[in-house]
């Protein structure tokens, strides 16, 4: 059941700044995101994402805010700490990325890369878990 539209924006820009306060423990722990506990609290927050149905693009009308896509999460973090006007002085620099920034760049495509990978597996899911149904591309081989 989606939350009324009125609340969305908060409750994604909500999940937005603790996907942000989970990725800086990791920064300074030094500790991967794709580990416990870190990982199953990104995964809690992709879930109560999905569960407000925020794993979506914001459609005309909506408030861009309300899209949590892994694109559109990577488009906000990296805006909010300002890793698209970091490279774009490197390049026309062409100098490297400081460290700080490197590993703020990593740990961005870490949580994009699992939460691209939960998006895929949440919209399966119903595909390989349908009671009394083989998953539709089993369904070839029953008949031979």
């Amino acid at each position: 059941m989606a939350v009324p539209t009125s609340i969305e924006p908060s409750l994604a820009k909500s999940i937005l700044s603790q996907i942000d306060l989970v990725v800086r423990e990791a920064e300074e722990s030094q500790r991967p995101l794709e580990l416990d506990p870190l990982r199953s609290r990104l995964f809690e927050l992709f879930v109560m994402a999905d569960g407000a149905d925020l794993i979506k693009e914001a459609q005309p009308g909506e408030p861009p805010e309300n899209d949590l896509t892994a694109d559109s999460l990577c488009r906000s973090l990296a805006e909010q700490w300002n890793l698209g006007e970091a490279a774009r002085e490197s390049f026309a620099s062409k100098t490297r990325l400081s460290a700080e920034q490197l590993s703020r760049m990593r740990l961005l495509w870490s949580v994009m890369r699992m939460w691209m990978e939960w998006t895929y597996a949440w919209q399966r899911w119903p595909e390989f878990h349908q009671q009394g149904q083989a998953p539709a591309s089993g369904a070839a081989d029953a008949d031979t």
